[in-house]
């Protein structure tokens, strides 16, 4: 296996709205400040891959039109996965794993603000039984939620402290679209309120990955990708059991995630009752910093949030306040798809 690891991330500040922002503006400016931390050209990079959906977007092959961002010249080899840009590093990862590449550019954007993205996120459903009847995103964590709290794996009150604690570390995030003290709120779809439900809002990000001495000639503390892997859990909501998410813990043995002890984790829950399934999944205890950056709570920029929390666990060791992250990125109703990743300084590698 090829030593890789993200040198470089960049984020817009997430917005609610950005109607005097096509996906094109709201993109360049964070791939801008990615190939400008890493002294890299266009003609430099590799390998391009982006994530997105076209149903945000509500055209066809949108994700050709945002490739004006990267710009026209030089021609470059370039991928697309309709699916959050954590699946887009991914791809990236086992493009270079090959040798056909030692540095790629993912990117990954979302526009939600045109659109009601609850029911646009049905979309996901089986066309056959569940999609018909419209059970949208909010209703659907909210039996997830029903269900932890039937377990007795939580409260109301647990999830509370969950969304207080989030949007309290996101008051240290420049780019959070909602941080601070943040009311609970009403009930949005009992058991679930406002204040336990991800913000509505746009956005993009970027990170630049590379191979082995490239990769420690463009960072000062490369975040080493130590292990990835991404699992399925079944299409059906009937057949699974929605306080676990085995996919998610199979994930994370095969990346390596139960090693050796993690000090951050970056996870992807949109809703404060998927922390507590995560955290169960990943077996995090309260030593193990959860979302510092705020998480989804504070930001969830649609087919980005995933590559976000790749970046924020990857940034915290670029600055050294980290030396072992676990990453985490979701799709899908009640965590149905799960990548897990593990990062590690240079330090922890030698």
């Amino acid at each position: 296996m090829r030593d890789v690891a993200i040198v470089a991330f960049a984020q817009t500040d997430h917005l609610r709205r950005t109607d005097e922002l096509s996906e094109v503006e709201m993109l360049m400016p964070v791939l801008h400040e990615v190939l400008d931390a890493t002294g890299l050209r266009t003609s430099g990079i590799d390998f391009t891959c982006s994530g997105s959906s076209d149903y945000l977007a509500g055209r066809a092959f949108s994700f050709t039109m945002a490739l004006d961002g990267v710009g026209a010249h030089p021609p470059i080899s370039e991928s697309h996965v309709e699916m959050d840009g954590a699946w887009a590093l991914y791809e990236a990862w086992v493009k270079i794993q090959t040798g056909e590449a030692d540095t790629a550019l993912v990117y990954a954007y979302g526009k939600s603000s045109p659109g009601q993205v609850r029911d646009v996120l049905t979309r996901q459903l089986d066309p056959y039984y569940t999609a018909p009847l419209w059970p949208d995103s909010v209703a659907l964590a909210a039996l997830q939620a029903q269900a932890l709290i039937d377990a007795g794996d939580t409260d109301e009150g647990a999830l509370t402290a969950i969304a207080t604690r989030s949007r309290r570390a996101a008051s240290g995030n420049p780019h959070a679209q909602l941080s601070g003290d943040v009311p609970a709120g009403d009930y949005l779809v009992r058991p679930l309120r406002t204040g336990d439900c991800p913000p509505i809002g746009d956005g993009a990000a970027a990170v630049i990955l590379a191979a082995g001495d490239t990769a420690r000639a463009l960072c000062a503390r490369p975040a080493w990708i130590r292990g990835i892997d991404h699992r399925i859990e079944a299409h059906g909501l009937g057949v699974r059991e929605l306080t676990e998410s085995p996919s998610t813990r199979l994930a994370a043995e095969r990346a390596g995630v139960f090693e050796r002890p993690v000090d951050t984790a970056e996870l992807h829950a949109p809703f404060s009752s998927q922390e507590v399934v995560l955290r169960k999944a990943l077996g995090l205890g309260d030593e193990v910093s959860v979302n510092p950056s705020g998480g989804a709570l504070a930001a969830n920029p649609v087919m980005a949030a995933g590559l976000i929390r790749l970046g924020e666990a990857a940034a915290r060791i670029h600055r050294g306040e980290s030396e072992r992250a676990v990453a985490h990125a979701t799709s899908g109703p009640c965590l149905q798809q799960n990548l897990v990743a593990v990062l590690e300084g240079e330090s922890t590698h030698a």
